[in-house]
C-alpha cells in the first residue's frame, strides 16, 4: 500500500490561493479517478478538486473554511500500490502533509496545536524583519490584492514592501491582511502614548447619540412592515466589491452605435438548421459577436490593454470574456481563450460549452482567468442598450442589446427607400484613461461594420 499526497493545483496565473468550503468525500471513501474530493472557492470562481487517484481518503488536512495556498497537501489517499507521489509541493506543504488534521486530535491537542497546519498562522509570529524589502513597479499583485490595499489605504510604496509567501514571492490574502494587522497594532501603540486631550460637552453627545454612522452601520434596520433583510452569498459579495472597485478605479465614458444587421440574420437563419444537423448544437449570435469583437481588436491593439500604475500594458493575447448569468442570479465571466485564433465553429463550439459549464457550475478556476476584454448581451432580455461596468483590469466592455425590426431608410440607386430592417444597438464603456472617445468610438463602429457587412454566401 502507498501514499498519495493530493495537492492544492495551480488555477490559474493570478490565482495563489483557496478557501476549502465543503469535502465532498470523508476520511474512509472509496474514491475512482477525477472523482470530486473537495469543493473550493477563489476570488474567481468555485470549483472542485477531483482525485488524481483511486484508493481510499485517509487524511485531509484543511478544514472547512480554512485558506489553502497553491501547492500546499491537502488530502492523503491510500493506493493498492506502493507508488506515491514524490513531489507533491513545497517544503511548506510537505511539513504540512505531516500533521494530522485537528478534528482527529481533539483528545489531545492544546490551543497551540489546533492552529498548527492552518495556512498563514506563521505570519502572525514572524519577526519583524530589519531590512524592508523593496520591489519594482512591475511586481505582480492579483486584483483581491490591490483591492484590500486600496480600501486600507496602503501606498504603493508600502505594497512593495510587503514579503510575499505566494508562488514567485507573490503576496497573497494572508500576507496583507498580516502586515494590516501589525500596521494597526502600531498605530494604537502609538495612539495610547499620545497625550488624550479632554473631549467637550458637544463632542460627548456626538459620540454618544444614537444618530451616530458607526451605529447605523452596525446592523440593518427594518423600517417598514414586511420588509425582509437578505444577506448576499459570497458571489454576489465578490461581485459587489469588484464593481465598486471598478468605478473607483476607471473614469468611465461611453459610446454608442446602431447597426443594420438584416444580412447577418438572414444568414443565420438560412445555415442554422443544417449547423445543427452537422455539428449537433446550435449557432448562436454570440460567436458572431465575438468574432467581430476578435477582428476589431486586431484593428484596433491599443484597446486591448490595460493599466497598472503610470504603464500601459498592451496584451498580446485576445482572450474574450463573456458575461454569463447563472441560475442563481449571479454572473460569472468565463474567457475564450485566444479568440482571433478560432474559427466560427470553434468560436460557436467554446461559447456552448462555457455557457452550459456555467449553468452546471462546472467552470474551472483557470476558465475566468486571463480575459483582456468583455462581452455582454444584454438584448438576451429584451434590453435594447445598456451601459456596463468593466471587468478590471481591464480597459473595456461591450454590450449589445436585443435585435428588433425596425423601419430604415436605404439609400438605393432609384433613391432612398423605407424597408423594414433588423436592427441593434452597440454599445462600450471604457477607460478614459487610456481610450480617448476617438479610439473608442472607431473602435465600436469597427465591430458594427463587421457585423453589418456579413457575407450572406459565407460557408461554416
Amino acid at each position: 500500500m502507498g501514499i498519495y499526497k493530493v495537492v492544492l493545483p495551480r488555477m490559474g496565473e493570478s490565482v495563489s490561493e483557496a478557501t476549502i468550503t465543503k469535502w465532498v468525500k470523508a476520511i474512509g471513501d472509496l474514491v475512482e479517478e477525477d472523482d470530486p474530493i473537495v469543493e473550493i472557492a477563489t476570488d474567481k470562481v468555485d470549483s472542485d478538486v477531483p482525485s488524481p487517484v483511486m484508493g481510499k481518503l485517509t487524511k485531509t488536512l484543511f478544514e472547512e473554511g480554512q485558506v489553502a495556498q497553491v501547492g500546499d497537501v491537502i488530502a492523503w489517499i491510500e493506493v493498492e500500490n506502493d507508488i506515491a507521489e514524490e513531489d507533491s509541493g513545497s517544503e511548506e506543504a510537505e511539513e504540512k502533509a505531516s500533521i494530522p488534521p485537528t478534528e482527529t486530535n481533539t483528545d489531545t491537542a492544546s490551543p497551540e496545536d489546533a492552529i498548527v497546519g492552518i495556512p498563514g498562522t506563521e505570519l502572525l509570529n514572524r519577526e519583524p524583519q530589519d531590512k524592508t524589502v523593496i520591489h519594482s513597479g512591475l511586481r505582480f499583485y492579483s486584483p483581491l490584492v490591490k483591492n484590500i490595499a486600496q480600501e486600507e489605504g496602503l501606498s504603493q510604496a508600502e505594497l512593495d514592501s510587503i514579503s510575499g509567501t505566494g508562488a514567485e514571492g507573490r503576496v497573497t490574502k494572508q500576507d496583507i491582511l498580516a502586515y494590516i494587522e501589525k500596521r494597526t497594532d502600531k498605530e494604537s501603540v502609538r495612539a495610547s502614548s499620545e497625550p488624550v486631550s479632554q473631549p467637550d460637552k458637544e463632542q460627548v453627545q456626538q459620540v454618544e447619540s444614537p444618530s451616530s454612522s458607526s451605529q447605523a452601520a452596525e446592523a440593518p434596520k427594518i423600517t417598514t412592515p414586511g420588509d425582509e433583510i437578505v444577506e448576499m452569498d459570497r458571489m454576489r459579495r465578490i461581485i459587489a466589491d469588484h464593481m465598486v472597485h471598478s468605478v473607483k478605479t476607471s473614469p468611465h465614458v461611453a459610446s454608442f452605435v446602431e447597426a443594420d444587421v438584416t444580412n447577418l440574420v438572414n444568414w443565420r437563419n438560412k445555415i442554422k438548421d443544417s449547423y445543427k444537423n452537422r455539428e449537433g448544437e446550435n449557432i448562436t449570435f454570440t460567436p458572431i459577436f465575438i468574432e467581430a469583437i476578435s477582428k476589431a481588436l486586431r484593428d484596433f491593439p491599443m484597446v486591448n490593454v490595460s493599466v497598472d500604475g503610470n504603464h500601459i500594458i498592451k496584451r498580446k493575447n485576445i482572450n474574450i470574456g463573456m458575461a454569463a448569468a447563472l441560475p442563481s442570479g449571479n454572473l460569472i465571466v468565463p474567457v475564450i481563450k485566444n479568440a482571433d485564433q478560432l474559427s466560427l465553429v470553434g468560436l460557436s463550439k467554446t461559447v456552448n460549452d462555457l455557457a452550459n459549464r456555467s449553468r452546471q457550475n462546472r467552470l474551472k478556476p483557470d476558465d475566468t482567468q486571463g480575459g483582456t476584454f468583455t462581452f455582454t448581451n444584454i438584448g438576451a432580455f429584451g434590453n435594447i442598450m445598456g451601459v456596463p461596468i468593466i471587468n478590471q483590469p481591464q480597459a473595456a466592455i461591450l454590450a449589445v442589446g436585443t435585435i428588433k425590426k425596425k423601419p430604415a431608410v436605404l439609400e438605393t440607386e432609384q433613391g432612398d427607400v423605407i424597408a423594414i430592417r433588423h436592427m441593434m444597438y452597440l454599445s462600450m464603456s471604457y477607460d478614459h484613461r487610456i481610450i480617448d472617445g476617438a479610439l473608442g468610438g472607431t473602435f465600436l463602429k469597427r465591430v458594427a461594420d463587421y457585423l453589418e457587412n456579413w457575407d450572406t454566401n459565407r460557408e461554416i
